[in-house]
């Protein structure tokens, strides 16, 4: 009769058993996936070579360079004017260019300029969109003009005067006005009366006469004048000058300092 093992043997057998065997006897297995070392090496490669790719495309080839600027816009500046105060680096690559100091030159060289974008148009070009300032008054001195805007700014001199625009006669050096608010807020009280304007009104207008804070005129066309009195209640007064001057079509003065009690005057 054959012996059976010894306590020895199966003590052996149980440790003999390994890490797969007991996973497989609980009905679970452990499985390890590993990329082979030649795949893992050419992934890494592939990502460098890519990185260094565009790398070298952007920077180091001749793809993406500068080669065109476009200017769009522009009403008095030319576009020879502002290309060359932008000073684009032509030849250059298109993504070093640095769009900000290119708006910051544009801005120092000409006040004129409201906004400018500067954006990349790819491949090889560079956009620059100008909006001007546009003049709502006129300031008369020594035979030139300059021309303010609808926020106050006295943005150029020229010498000569655009059509349309109305010029602004300052009367106020004896006014106590002028040492209480400055010339600058009686300008802006009367960039604020010319805004609040009808078109149709803005374009026959020819002068608004500040003499105080609250003595505003407006000269228009045919000799017919304004007196607008102060700033406030612009668009009120605005409506019944509009009324007044359909119903008066032959005066030649008009009164909305009040415009609750308007009256017209004159032929």
């Amino acid at each position: 009769m054959a012996a059976g093992p010894t306590t020895a043997e199966k003590s052996g057998a149980s440790r003999s058993k390994g890490p797969a065997e007991r996973s497989s006897a609980t009905g679970t297995r452990n499985v390890r996936f590993r990329v082979p070392a030649p795949r893992l090496l050419l992934v890494v490669f592939g990502v460098v070579a890519l990185v260094a790719g565009g790398f070298w495309a952007l920077y180091g080839s001749t793809w993406f360079r500068v080669e065109r600027v476009k200017t769009s816009g522009t009403r008095v500046l030319t576009v020879r004017e502002v290309e060359t105060a932008a000073a684009v680096p032509l030849g250059a690559p298109l993504v070093t260019v640095d769009t900000e100091a290119i708006e910051a030159r544009l801005r120092a060289a000409f006040p004129r300029i409201e906004s400018i974008d500067v954006v990349r148009s790819w491949p090889h070009g560079i956009g620059l969109k100008v909006t001007e300032r546009q003049p709502v008054l006129l300031v008369e001195k020594g035979g030139k003009f300059t021309e303010v805007d609808g926020t106050g700014m006295r943005f150029a001199t020229v010498d000569t005067a655009p059509r349309g625009v109305p010029r602004l006669v300052l009367d106020s050096a004896a006014s106590p006005s002028l040492r209480r608010f400055g010339a600058d807020r009686l300008l802006r009280e009367a960039v604020r009366v010319r805004g609040e304007l009808p078109a149709e009104i803005a374009r026959d207008t020819r002068v608004v006469r500040v003499t105080s804070y609250d003595s505003v005129t407006l000269e228009l066309t045919k000799g017919r004048t304004v007196f607008w009195g102060s700033a406030e209640h612009g668009p009120v007064k605005a409506r019944v000058l509009t009324a007044l001057l359909k119903a008066a079509p032959k005066a030649g003065h008009f009164d909305v300092s009040a415009p609750t009690a308007p009256a017209s005057s004159g032929s």
